[in-house]
């Protein structure tokens, strides 16, 4: 499995959003701006996450973008999912009933369907305050006398 830039900027997205959670409505250009992402791909990544339960989204001079819950309601896994659609290392384990007919008797089945639950319990584990809570800690600690 591998993240592609979209799904890798939609996570930057997301947390620069959660990091100016109190700054209102936030614009495109200033999150492109910041993450040094070009405005034009963030329109099409905005449009993949732009979903009622995700975002909030404000148009005209003071309009912009901004979360829809709390960032310890947002995981990475469902970010991801959102841009990735599955998490999965490989095809067959997303299905349900699994049709391929050497299922049954796949000696790596196992393995690949072990790996997934354990990448999407990670990712799922982890929410947009932990990331913010984790780059404080790291910039509480990093300090010049």
């Amino acid at each position: 499995m591998k993240i592609s830039t979209k799904g890798r900027y939609a996570l930057r997205l997301m947390i620069d959003l959660a990091e100016h959670k109190d700054d209102g409505y936030i614009p495109l250009k200033d999150i492109s701006e910041r993450q040094e992402i070009s405005k034009k791909y963030l329109e099409q990544i905005i449009a993949i996450v732009n979903k009622p339960d995700f975002l909030r989204t404000n148009r005209g001079s003071q309009g912009g973008y901004k979360l829809a819950k709390s960032p310890d309601k947002y995981t990475v896994g469902d970010i991801l999912r959102l841009t990735e659609g599955s998490l999965s290392p490989v095809d067959c384990v997303d299905q349900h009933p699994n049709e391929c007919p050497r299922s049954a008797d796949c000696p790596t089945l196992p393995i690949w369907s072990h790996l997934s639950k354990i990448i999407n319990e990670y990712l799922d584990s982890v929410t947009l305050q932990d990331i913010l809570d984790q780059q404080q800690s790291r910039y509480m600690n990093n300090y010049v006398i």
